[in-house]
């Protein structure tokens, strides 16, 4: 299934090399788009400013700046806060579940996770972008 997201820019932060080049492969599966790679919360932050991302996937446990602060960060900043996020993370617990959502991300996918399963939370992000 082809998704009309040509043209969309996507950032995937993420400490792991192996999990972030699955991430890519899964979302290149289903649409030609643009995608940046950090490999932290900092390095996200850098990237943030130098182009118009129209959705973010991070890690929650990540050297420097953790995904739930990068979260904070985004959904606290006017520039930023439209951008859905998604978390994909080890962290099982429905503590660190609920505080991810309540800090502004649309989604969290507990690893490992079905190639499906996030192909559809990507296509709810951008149909949703589109209303």
């Amino acid at each position: 299934m082809k998704l009309e997201i040509s043209g969309k820019s996507i950032l995937i932060v993420e400490d792991s090399t192996t999990t972030r080049a699955l991430i890519k492969a899964i979302i290149e599966e289903i649409g030609d788009v643009n995608i940046i790679e950090a490999g932290s919360g900092f390095e996200a932050l850098k990237l943030l400013p130098t182009q118009n991302f129209n959705l973010v996937i991070t890690d929650i446990n990540m050297p420097d700046i953790n995904g739930l602060e990068l979260i904070s960060f985004i959904k606290n900043n006017p520039r930023y806060s439209h951008i859905p996020l998604i978390i994909i993370s080890t962290e099982r617990s429905e503590e660190d579940k609920k505080r991810g959502i309540a800090l502004g991300a649309m989604a969290y996918i507990t690893k490992p996770f079905k190639a499906q399963e996030l192909q559809e939370i990507i296509q709810q992000a951008f149909a949703h972008e589109s209303i």
